[in-house]
């Protein structure tokens, strides 16, 4: 029988779960995903200072809206999704824009607080990567958390990006495990957590690094950062 996670006790970190697989989101919750950064500084010509979150917040918005249909290469969500931005802030595009979002993402390095817990959760369990990634993309960033991956799947292996139930489907289809089976930890809810919950993922952890608002009605476990992470399975 596979135990839930649950609340702890006040004052304990005991985890009663062992997971199969320990399923995580990478850009975001991992990889510190500095597409904002990018943004910022390309756009600090053509949006005004004090409006420029709010520049951000369309962008990702649309973003997310361009993975929702069929798959396409991820240079295209990007291009897309930057020149929808543009055209709703009635600013200039400019050519080549999209594609230096796409290339910058490889480069790209861990959060402070992902490497030392994750090398020690995965001498324990194994670790698997669901990405919204190209498959030349993703092996850059995944040399560089510091801990060695079971399996990494991608938006472009799955033919679907997250937040598409078919990506969570195909990821349990190649491990071939039921969905209680898994952990899944991620940072969005919007991308992550509302899907795996529709998929019978019962166990997952939000990482709450501020960029997106939580939801409990998904039934995941809240823990700052992947250093809260090891408590949750015992470790």
């Amino acid at each position: 029988m596979t135990a839930t996670l649950t609340q702890p006790k006040a004052g304990t970190q005991t985890m009663t779960f062992r997971p199969k697989y320990i399923t995580f989101d990478c850009y975001g919750t991992l990889t510190n995903f500095r597409m904002s950064d990018v943004a910022r500084e390309m756009y600090a010509d053509r949006v005004p200072a004090a409006r420029m979150d709010a520049f951000l917040n369309d962008f990702a918005h649309y973003r997310l809206d361009e993975v929702m249909g069929d798959w396409k290469p991820y240079d295209q969500v990007l291009e897309s999704a930057i020149r929808r931005t543009c055209g709703r802030w009635k600013v200039e595009y400019r050519e080549g824009e999209g594609r230096k979002y796409y290339d910058a993402v490889p480069t790209w390095g861990p959060h402070a607080d992902v490497p030392e817990p994750l090398s020690r959760i995965a001498k324990e369990i194994p670790l698997v990567i669901l990405s919204n990634a190209m498959n030349e993309q993703i092996h850059h960033n995944v040399a560089k958390l510091g801990a060695p991956f079971h399996r990494v799947y991608t938006a472009e292996q799955a033919g679907a990006y997250k937040p598409r139930l078919r990506a969570f489907e195909y990821m349990l289809d190649q491990l071939g495990c039921a969905p209680e089976d898994l952990l899944h930890v991620s940072s969005s809810p919007r991308y992550d957590h509302m899907s795996a919950n529709d998929m019978g993922i019962r166990n997952k952890a939000f990482v709450n690094r501020g960029h997106e608002p939580g939801n409990p009605a998904y039934g995941y476990r809240e823990i700052p950062d992947i250093g809260g992470l090891p408590a949750l399975v015992g470790l």
